[in-house]
């Protein structure tokens, strides 16, 4: 008996369009927490982006480190009527995207390095990252506890991991947070020079707010 052609091979009828476009719809792709679907979504990822370019979106994936999300297509610039976003923008408060500028200028000094391709903070580096941008004399359970809120948020929009604790762990432990590198393609070059132009005049105003820093 002859088999027929075209046969569908075993990875692209386990994992269909739909099965790759509904998670990406949803959030981002890892590559280490589904290989299967990873591989499924490189070997269609031409059908992947054509179908979500007709909901206005485009596919960014990067092999090299093994995440993918879908994103609004750029305006055209012309008189066309815009299209309403099926990605919606985030609006970020100020400590947050400090945050986000921290971790993302720590990831490009780790990557500088030649070090660990993974980079793990505890909550007590995180914290000190950010106590040099606030004013003296804050109140240093009130930082922390605000600092806490800001991790949670980045946990929230994928940027951070908590890491599990270790076997046997002691109680104290410092807690661990795993800096996710899909942070690059969000932050990049133009976005960190436009903070850190934000952040002088926050740090100026800091200088000027505090005590005996104005002229007698």
């Amino acid at each position: 008996m002859l088999q027929q052609e075209n046969e569908p091979d075993a990875l692209t009828s386990t994992h269909d369009l739909s099965s790759l476009l509904i998670p990406l719809l949803k959030g981002v792709m890892y590559r280490e927490a589904d290989s299967a679907a990873w591989g499924a979504l490189l070997d269609l990822q031409a059908r992947v982006r054509e179908y979500v370019a007709v909901l206005n979106l485009e596919l960014v994936l990067d092999e090299a480190e093994g995440y993918a999300f879908l994103r609004s297509r750029p305006e055209n610039g012309d008189d066309s009527p815009a299209l309403p976003r099926l990605v919606a923008r985030r609006p970020l408060s100020f400590p947050v995207s400090l945050l986000l500028a921290l971790l993302r200028k720590k990831l490009a000094e780790s990557d500088a390095s030649g070090g660990d391709t993974r980079l793990i903070l505890t909550r007590e580096q995180i914290v000190d990252m950010v106590r040099v941008f606030l004013p003296a004399g804050s109140n240093e359970a009130r930082l922390t506890d605000q600092i806490d809120t800001h991790i949670n948020k980045i946990i929230e929009l994928g940027f951070l991991r908590k890491l599990k604790p270790a076997v046997g762990r002691r109680d104290g432990q410092a807690a661990a947070f795993e800096v996710q590198r899909i942070l690059k393609a969000f932050v990049d070059a133009q976005w960190l020079a436009d903070f850190d132009a934000r952040l002088a005049v926050y740090q100026a105003q800091l200088g000027a707010a505090a005590p005996g820093s104005g002229d007698d």
